[in-house]
C-alpha cells in the first residue's frame, strides 16, 4: 500500500513525527482532496513525501501537484538514496519554475489556460495551445507580433464603427495527424488526458496527451515549443507521436494557415474580424512560406517554416497550395509503440528576407536558454518560506519578459499592450498601464525602458493634433493607442450582462498623458540620462504641460482654477447623474498629478528655460490654486460633487451576486448607473499615493493651501475601501501599497495576495482568457519590493525600509542604477547589500555608504 506521509519542520521521518497517513486510493478520489487539504491546512509542515515505488499515473502526478499548491509545501516521491534536505531543495527548485495543467476544459477556461501558457520574447507571442488545436470556441492558437494593428469598419445597429485591432496572424504552429481516416485535433477526439507544462525558467512549453481513436486504439502525442529569446524572429516546435498498434494509414500534416480572424474576445465576435490578405503562398520540399498584408494598415508579415526529422522521410512529401494555406503532408507506415518525431522551425518577420538560415530545435533552444539565464539573473525575486508566492513571482516576471525584453524590443516601434502578446482584449491597445509596468524595466533593463518611452515620443505630433482638434494647446495623448497614436477608444460599449450598447466616455481619461510624463520623469530621475532628457524628455513634458494649462480655467467664485470634462482611473464614473455630457469636474487624481507636473516643470526651468516654452505666470497660479473638494474630515473627494452621490447597499449586492467587481455593469443591468452612487472601480483619491511619496503629496497640498489632519491618509484609505469593488486588479495593488504605508500590514498582505493570484486563478471570471493583465503582473513585482523591502526609487535616491511578511523568511533581488549593481538580501533582522561601485543609500531613513568588495550588512 502506497502512503503519503507529511513531515514536520525538522524534516524528520521517524514514526513519532508522522502526523497523517492516507492511502493512495483516498488521494486519487478527487472528491476527497478538498477534505484532506482542509484537514491539513492548519498543520505546520515544511515538506510532504510520497513513499513507494515510482508511479506513472497522471492522476497521482496531478494530485501531488494540486496538493503542493493547496498546502504550499512540496510533495514528492521519496528516494532512499538521497537525504531529505537534498530532496526538499530539489522539489522546491522544480516546483517554483513549473506551471502545469492536467485537464482540457475547452471554452473560456481553456482560453485562460492558453493565455497563461503563452511563450514569447517581447517581439513574438504564441498562445499556449498544442499544434493540433484549431481556432474555435474550444481553443485559440493566437500568433502575435508587437505593433501589428489593423482597422476595420463594422455595422452596429445601423451605425458604422471603426475599430483598430491587434491582429492575430497566420497559424504556422499547425501540425496534426490523420490516423486511419480520423482527423486528430483534440477538440473532436476522445482525449484521455492532456498534461501541459510551461518551464518558466527556460520559456519552453511541453504537452503530453493520450487519445482513444474511433477504432478503440490509443495514440500518444508529445509536443515541445518555445519562442527564441536570443533571436526574436524564430520559434520552434518538436512534435512526436506513438500508436499502440501498427497501421499503414497515417498522415502527418504541417500547415501554415492564413484563413485566420480575430476571435479571442467573445464580445467582439459580431464585429468585422478578417484583418489579413494573403499575398503569396509557396512550398518547396520541407520549406513553406506565406506572406500576408493587413487590409488597411498595409503591414507585411512573412512566415516561413522548415521541417526536420531523422525518423520521418520527406522524400515523398506532398505539397498542396491554395489561396490561404500551404499544406505539407507525409504518409507513414507506423509500427506499434514506435515514436516518430519531426521539428518545425518558423521564422516570423515584418520584413521580407530572401534567405533565412534555419538551425535545429535544440541549437536554437540552447541559445535561447542562455538569454533567459541572463534575464533571470537581472530580474528574479527570491523568497523563502512561501513556495506559492515564489511561484507567482516567477510567473509574473516570466510574462513581463514575454511582453517586452531587451532583445525582443530592440529598435522596434511598439510599447506593451494591456494584455501583452497573449490575447486581444482592449484590442491590444496601449493604455496608462505603462505607468505600472515601467518600474520593472527601469530597475532591471533601463535601455528597454527607453525603447518603450520612444513609442510615445514618435506619436507626439499626433497627440498635438488631437489636442488642436478639441481646441486645446500642447499634446493630448489618447486613452487607447495603437498603430499611429490616434484615439482608439470605443464610442459604444457592450454591457455583457444587459446585452445593450451604451455610450463610452472613457476617452476622457486624459490622465494618460500624466502617466506618460511621470514615466519620462522617473526615467530621468533614475538614470540621469541627460541626452535623453534634452532630446526627447523636455519636449514631451513641455507639450503635456501646455495641454493641462490650456484645460485649467479660472473660477472667480472659488478664486481657484478648475479642470472639467475629464475622467479619473475610476472608470465607473463617466458623467454626473442625469447629464448627457461625459466627464467630471476637478478629479482629485488628475488635479494632483497636474500640480506635480507643473512643479517638475518649474524645477526644470531653472536650467532649461530656453527649451521650455510655457506661460510660467499661469503655471505658478495653477500650481498654487488648482481646486480639490475636501470635506471637514480631510477626505479628498474623487471629483467635485462626489459627496452628494447616493450610498450603495453593499451587503445586498454581495448576497445577490456572486461577483461584484464590475458593479457598473450590475447597476446598468438593473436600469441604474454607477454615476449615481459612491462606488468605485478603484479609488482615484488613493491612486496618487501609488505614484508619489506621502511627504511629497503633503507638500503639494500645503502649497495648494489645504491643511489636512495628520491622519488624513488613513482616513482616506478607510473611507474609500468601504466604497470600492476592486473592479480592476490594479486596485488591489494600489490599496496594498497604501495599506502598508500606514501600517495596516494584514490588509496589505491580503490585497497583495489577491493581486498576485489574480490571473493565475482568473478571479475576474474569464478575463484572463483574453490575455494576461500586464499592469497587475508588473505592479505586483514592484509592490513586492516597495511593500516588503521598503524599496523606494521615486525621489531620485535609493531607500529601504524593510518589513518582511510573517510567512517569508528571506527576500533577495538585484537591480541596477546608473552602472551600480545592487544585490540585496533581507531577513527579518537584517539587510545585506553587495555593490560593484560605491553608492549612498538610505536604510530606515539613515544615510549609509555602500562600498564595493564588502558585505554591507545592517541590522534593524
Amino acid at each position: 500500500m502506497k502512503l503519503i506521509k507529511f513531515c514536520e519542520k525538522n524534516l524528520s521521518i521517524s514514526s513519532e513525527d508522522l502526523k497523517r497517513e492516507f492511502t493512495l486510493n483516498e488521494f486519487l478520489d478527487k472528491r476527497k482532496i478538498s477534505e484532506i487539504v482542509d484537514e491539513l491546512r492548519d498543520v505546520d509542515y515544511q515538506a510532504g513525501v510520497f513513499f513507494g515505488e515510482t508511479l506513472t499515473s497522471n492522476d497521482v502526478e496531478e494530485t501531488l501537484y494540486r496538493l503542493t499548491e493547496a498546502l504550499n509545501i512540496p510533495l514528492f516521491y521519496y528516494d532512499e538514496t538521497k537525504t531529505m534536505d537534498e530532496q526538499i531543495n530539489r522539489a522546491l527548485e522544480a516546483f517554483q519554475w513549473q506551471l502545469s495543467y492536467f485537464d482540457y476544459p475547452k471554452g473560456k477556461e481553456e482560453y485562460s489556460i492558453e493565455s497563461i501558457l503563452t511563450v514569447g520574447n517581447g517581439y513574438l507571442g504564441l498562445r499556449g495551445t498544442t499544434p493540433e488545436m484549431n481556432l474555435s470556441d474550444a481553443n485559440y492558437p493566437g500568433t502575435y507580433l508587437a505593433g501589428v494593428y489593423n482597422s476595420l469598419t463594422s455595422n452596429i445597429e445601423g451605425t458604422s464603427v471603426v475599430n483598430e485591432d491587434f491582429v492575430n496572424l497566420p497559424n504556422a504552429q499547425k501540425i496534426y495527424l490523420v490516423v486511419d481516416n480520423e482527423l486528430i485535433n483534440l477538440e473532436d477526439n476522445q482525449v484521455n488526458y492532456l498534461h501541459r507544462n510551461l518551464d518558466l525558467k527556460t520559456g519552453e512549453f511541453n504537452s503530453c496527451s493520450e487519445i482513444t481513436l474511433k477504432n478503440g486504439q490509443k495514440l500518444k502525442i508529445e509536443t515541445r515549443k518555445f519562442a527564441s529569446m536570443e533571436n526574436r524572429y524564430f520559434y520552434g516546435i518538436k512534435y512526436r507521436f506513438s500508436l499502440d498498434y501498427s497501421t499503414k494509414n497515417v498522415q502527418l500534416i504541417s500547415e501554415i494557415d492564413g484563413n485566420i480572424k480575430n476571435y479571442n474576445v467573445e464580445r467582439y465576435r459580431k464585429l468585422a474580424s478578417q484583418h489579413l490578405n494573403v499575398i503569396d503562398v509557396s512550398g518547396h520540399h520541407t520549406q513553406a512560406s506565406m506572406q500576408v498584408e493587413t487590409t488597411n494598415s498595409e503591414i507585411n508579415i512573412v512566415e516561413t517554416s522548415q521541417l526536420f526529422s531523422e525518423q520521418v522521410s520527406f522524400d515523398a512529401i506532398n505539397i498542396e497550395i491554395n489561396d490561404h494555406k500551404v499544406i505539407q503532408s507525409v504518409s507513414l507506415n507506423a509500427e506499434k509503440t514506435e515514436w516518430y518525431d519531426i521539428e518545425k522551425i518558423v521564422h516570423v518577420s515584418k520584413d521580407v528576407e530572401e534567405e533565412i538560415s534555419f538551425s535545429r530545435y535544440d541549437e536554437l533552444l540552447q541559445a535561447s536558454k542562455k538569454e533567459w539565464d541572463q534575464l533571470w539573473a537581472s530580474a528574479k525575486i527570491d523568497v523563502s518560506g512561501d513556495l506559492m508566492s515564489q511561484k507567482m513571482l516567477n510567473l509574473h516576471t516570466y510574462h513581463m519578459l514575454v511582453s517586452a525584453s531587451p532583445k525582443g524590443n530592440k529598435r522596434i516601434d511598439a510599447s506593451i499592450t494591456a494584455r501583452g502578446l497573449h490575447g486581444e482584449a482592449y484590442r491590444g491597445h496601449i493604455f496608462w498601464d505603462e505607468l505600472f509596468m515601467m518600474p520593472f524595466y527601469l530597475i532591471h533593463f533601463p535601455e528597454t525602458t527607453k525603447q518603450l518611452l520612444m513609442y510615445r515620443y514618435l506619436r507626439l505630433e499626433k497627440a498635438k493634433g488631437l489636442a488642436k482638434e478639441e481646441g486645446h494647446d500642447g499634446a493630448m495623448f489618447p486613452w487607447q493607442s495603437g498603430l499611429d497614436g490616434s484615439e482608439q477608444s470605443q464610442k459604444l460599449h457592450l454591457n455583457p450582462l444587459s446585452g445593450e450598447w451604451k455610450e463610452d466616455h472613457s476617452r476622457r481619461q486624459r490622465h494618460v498623458s500624466l502617466a506618460i510624463a511621470y514615466n519620462y520623469w522617473m526615467y530621468f530621475q533614475y538614470t540621469k540620462d541627460q541626452v535623453f532628457l534634452e532630446n526627447y524628455g523636455i519636449e514631451m513634458l513641455t507639450e503635456i504641460s501646455k495641454f493641462w494649462l490650456s484645460l485649467a480655467k479660472y473660477d472667480s467664485k472659488l478664486d481657484r482654477y478648475v479642470i472639467e470634462g475629464v475622467m479619473g482611473p475610476d472608470e465607473f464614473h463617466e458623467a454626473y447623474p442625469g447629464s448627457n455630457e461625459g466627464g467630471l469636474k476637478n478629479n482629485a487624481y488628475t488635479n494632483l498629478m497636474v500640480v506635480w507636473l507643473l512643479d517638475v516643470m518649474e524645477q526644470l526651468s531653472q536650467k532649461y528655460d530656453k527649451q521650455i516654452d510655457l506661460d510660467f505666470e499661469k503655471l505658478k497660479a495653477v500650481k498654487e490654486k488648482l481646486y480639490l473638494e475636501i470635506n471637514k474630515d480631510g477626505i479628498i473627494a474623487q471629483f467635485e460633487g462626489y459627496f452628494e452621490l447616493k450610498e450603495i447597499d453593499w451587503e445586498h449586492y454581495r448576497k445577490t451576486y456572486k461577483n461584484i467587481y464590475r458593479m457598473d455593469r450590475i447597476l446598468n443591468a438593473e436600469g441604474k448607473s454607477a454615476d449615481e452612487f459612491k462606488v468605485a472601480k478603484q479609488a482615484d483619491s488613493l491612486m496618487i499615493f501609488y505614484n508619489l511619496p506621502i511627504n511629497q503629496i503633503e507638500s503639494l497640498l500645503v502649497n495648494l493651501g489645504y491643511q489636512l489632519p495628520s491622519d488624513f491618509v488613513q482616513k482616506n484609505l478607510d473611507y474609500y475601501l468601504k466604497r470600492t469593488s476592486h473592479g480592476s486588479t490594479l486596485s488591489r495593488v494600489v490599496h496594498s501599497q497604501l495599506a502598508e504605508s500606514v501600517g495596516n500590514r494584514e490588509l496589505a498582505w491580503q490585497l497583495y495576495q489577491e493581486a498576485l493570484y489574480s490571473d493565475y486563478r482568473d478571479i475576474q471570471d474569464g478575463t484572463t482568457a483574453e490575455g494576461i493583465h500586464t499592469g497587475v503582473m508588473a505592479s505586483t513585482l514592484a509592490v513586492t519590493l516597495s511593500d516588503f523591502a521598503g524599496l523606494d526609487i521615486r525621489e531620485g535616491v535609493i531607500s529601504f525600509e524593510p518589513h518582511l511578511p510573517e510567512k517569508w523568511n528571506t527576500l533577495a533581488f538585484s537591480f541596477e542604477k546608473q552602472g551600480v549593481k545592487l544585490d540585496v538580501s533581507l531577513s527579518k533582522e537584517s539587510i545585506t547589500i553587495l555593490v560593484n561601485k560605491e553608492i549612498e543609500v538610505y536604510i530606515n531613513k539613515e544615510k549609509q555608504l555602500l562600498l564595493p568588495n564588502k558585505t554591507n550588512k545592517f541590522s534593524y
